[in-house]
């Protein structure tokens, strides 16, 4: 029987993002299959609880990858949960709607839904299409401020693929707020099937959080404020073999001197 891909260490294992600006990977591996995982918070510099929020950009990177040259699992789902300390401020912005994405190019749809943009990234995958040789596939992610479902807010996750034939992929994103506890905010991205079923994702880069002006001042689509030091986010990556691989990151952050 094959052992799922639960890390012990990893369970409650915190990285702790560089103060020089990088982010560190954690990184686990079963047999010949590896996966890292970073997030970190921008700016650094925050005001401090109960002198209000501001804007920040949450960037995070999930790699899969094998030692011998292998097809990895398939990445199926990326869950993500929020640090209590930010916020999100969906209401403020512009929304687009999945309809109005159907069958763009990643240039076509950044133009028609524009306002409603607030994140960008990459994804990268690994077609093994029988009687081929192996290849990589990358596409721009984009990510828009869709319309909510009740008093949910949702993302949508906009991607295109070129192989079998060009195609638009479009995934709604739901945002649940939490109450009590370490985190505010839940956050599970379920992925498409890519290339007929013959891709396997190697790489999800992201990039959430834009500003406007509204009422002469800056708001963004997430803002925080800096308490402990630190804000965090816990991830977990799951594959449709059953593995599994969470991790907790942590970015500090420090007051305005």
């Amino acid at each position: 029987m094959r052992t799922p891909f639960r890390i012990a260490a990893a369970l409650a294992a915190v990285l702790v993002v560089g103060t020089a600006g990088a982010a560190y990977a954690i990184t686990a591996e079963v047999g010949p299959v590896w996966v890292s995982a970073t997030a970190s918070v921008q700016p650094r510099e925050l005001p401090g609880p109960g002198h209000g929020n501001a804007p920040i950009t949450l960037d995070s990177v999930t790699r899969v990858g094998t030692h011998d040259g292998s097809t990895p699992p398939t990445l199926k789902t990326l869950l993500f949960v929020l640090d209590r300390n930010g916020t999100l401020d969906a209401k403020g912005w512009p929304t687009c709607s999945v309809a109005k994405l159907e069958g763009t190019t990643p240039s076509q749809a950044r133009k028609r839904c524009a306002k409603a943009l607030v994140g960008t990234g990459t994804a990268k995958v690994l077609v093994s299409p029988p009687g081929r040789a192996p290849f990589r596939m990358t596409s721009p992610l984009s990510f828009f401020n869709g319309p909510p479902t009740g008093v949910r807010p949702e993302l949508i996750g906009h991607a295109y693929e070129t192989f079998p034939a060009p195609k638009t992929l479009l995934v709604t994103i739901p945002i649940e707020r939490l109450s009590g506890g370490r985190y505010g905010y839940r956050v599970e991205v379920n992925f498409p099937e890519f290339a007929a079923g013959y891709g396997a994702p190697t790489l999800a880069e992201a990039k959430i959080g834009a500003t406007r002006k509204r009422g002469g001042r800056t708001i963004g689509y997430i803002n925080a404020h800096c308490s402990g030091g630190r804000l965090q986010v816990h991830g977990s990556a799951r594959f449709t073999n059953g593995d599994f691989f969470p991790v907790t990151l942590t970015s500090p952050c420090h007051l305005p001197r």
